[in-house]
């Protein structure tokens, strides 16, 4: 591999967070078809390949909330690292309109050669990052377009998502609407959970406190955009985490 399919930054941070950004690059390493999954760039630079904005609010937090962060550094199109290993988008082949090529005739053997170079690492990493700290909470942090081919506009400009276990998104989400020009989407534009997905696996199985933040890319395409975010969202996650401890 060019390089590893992870970074961890302010990893012995002693924050009770700990942060993930699953979707953080849209890099394609050369070992997948040359560095080249034969789309064009603009199709590379949009949603599809990676969830635009989401690396600079988890920096920006963890900076500010004093936590260890994981980032992936592959493209969810070479494997999603937010699927289960038999989720079947785990290797998309069409995304959105359009058509992965390298995607298109990937079989068994090369979905289990980007698990072991990709996906099972950047787990065992966040498993190990994760024991490190004890039992801390999770925030996970992910952005969505504003509009899907020939879909509705998303009005939301935060997604709070969750399954069954509400104790840290329900203070979360009520701190958010307290905020009167906040647009908070409850499970939107998804559903908060995907067996086997990455917080199904590190924080639902292990009982951890979590959440899923989705931030429309729009308004974190940019440094500035990203760190104001980061800042609105940081003290609502602090207050939000006592909430749930105290309870």
């Amino acid at each position: 591999m060019d390089r590893p399919p992870f970074h961890i930054i302010n990893a012995d941070a002693p924050s009770p967070w700990v942060l993930t950004c699953d979707h953080a690059s849209n890099h394609v390493p050369a070992c997948i078809n040359g560095g080249d999954l034969g789309l064009p760039a603009e199709d590379l630079a949009r949603h599809i390949a990676y969830d635009v904005g989401a690396a600079g609010v988890t920096r920006a937090l963890s900076d500010l909330l004093d936590a260890p962060a994981i980032l992936s550094d592959f493209s969810r199109l070479v494997i999603d690292p937010n699927r289960g290993e038999d989720d079947p988008t785990l290797l998309m082949r069409l995304y959105d309109g359009s058509i992965i090529p390298a995607n298109r005739h990937a079989d068994a053997a090369e979905k289990a050669r980007r698990l072991d170079l990709f996906h099972r690492p950047y787990h065992d990493a966040l498993g190990r990052l994760l024991a490190h700290h004890g039992g801390p909470a999770i925030c996970s942090i992910h952005s969505f377009t504003p509009q899907l081919r020939g879909r509705p506009a998303r009005p939301w400009q935060v997604g709070v998502l969750f399954s069954e276990d509400r104790r840290l998104a329900d203070p979360f989400i009520a701190r958010l609407q307290g905020e009167p020009d906040m647009v908070v989407g409850v499970n939107e534009p998804y559903s908060g959970h995907l067996p086997g997905d990455a917080l199904d696996r590190h924080a639902i199985s292990h009982g951890r406190l979590h959440l899923l933040i989705e931030l429309r890319n729009d308004l974190i395409s940019d440094e500035a955009g990203q760190r104001h975010w980061a800042a609105r969202l940081a003290p609502h996650l602090k207050a939000a985490l006592e909430d749930a401890r105290h309870g």
